[in-house]
């Protein structure tokens, strides 16, 4: 099904869904794809950063895919990086005496 819009816009055809899953992050992520002319349009909802254009869905496919794991890196390496932050900065210490607490107590069990 295709949308029509104004003079010399380029015709759009309904968005597709397609599902691209991160092997090394184990998770699987929607993408969203569209024609648009003679190119298509990709991106992911879920990773706002995730977005391009190719010439064929294959392609298209194929660089969302290397971007969304891009992204998956990216974000893992900044939250990493404010995880140590926090643990310098003593943000978590009260954590660590909640813990202590409770195994003085007895509550907690054994996995």
């Amino acid at each position: 099904m295709k949308k029509f819009g104004l003079l010399g816009e380029k015709t759009m055809e309904q968005i597709k869904m397609v599902e691209i899953q991160d092997k090394v992050f184990e998770e699987t992520y929607t993408a969203h794809i569209q024609k648009k002319g003679t190119s298509w349009l990709g991106w992911i909802p879920e990773v706002p950063k995730v977005k391009c254009e190719e010439s064929t869905e294959k392609i298209l496919l194929q660089t969302l895919a290397k971007r969304l794991h891009t992204a998956l890196v990216a974000e893992e390496k900044a939250w990493e990086k404010q995880f140590e932050e926090d643990v310098k900065a003593g943000k978590l210490d009260h954590l660590c005496k909640e813990a202590l607490e409770d195994v003085q107590a007895g509550r907690f069990k054994y996995l």
